[in-house]
């Protein structure tokens, strides 16, 4: 996993922590709402994520596309589903969305090549345990 990754998602995962547990209700409410609206409903939980992608290309927050990118590749989004997406970005923020689409271009590297990883690694353990 490369640093970035590590980083963002130990910082996230602390800081959300210490939000959540601030004993602020109005905090723990938003985080309720965020997390349920891109739940599956009419619309899958993969388009819900690929919708909060365009957002925070056009909106140019690095944080929100990393996670956001992560959640898409749970998601099983294909390659081309991440192009169209970015190309819907483009269009619709314009040439400022160029730097975050490189940004976005870059992480998804690295998280499609730490998913390949932990498929390989996870078959090499299958096939240990199986004797073969």
């Amino acid at each position: 996993m490369n640093d970035t990754l590590k980083k963002f998602r130990k910082y996230r995962t602390e800081m959300n922590d210490r939000i959540l547990n601030s004993d602020f209700r109005d905090f723990k409410k938003f985080f309720a709402l965020d997390n349920k609206a891109y739940l599956n409903g009419a619309l899958s939980a993969k388009t819900k994520e690929l919708m909060g992608l365009v957002a925070s290309m056009v909106l140019r927050c690095n944080d929100c596309i990393l996670y956001h990118l992560e959640r898409c590749v749970q998601e099983e989004t294909t390659l081309q589903e991440f192009y169209e997406t970015f190309n819907i970005a483009l269009i619709v923020g314009g040439s400022i969305v160029i730097p975050h689409l490189r940004y976005a271009i870059e992480q998804l590297d690295d998280l499609l090549n730490e998913k390949k990883n932990e498929k390989e690694t996870s078959n090499n353990s299958e096939t240990n345990y199986n004797g073969k």
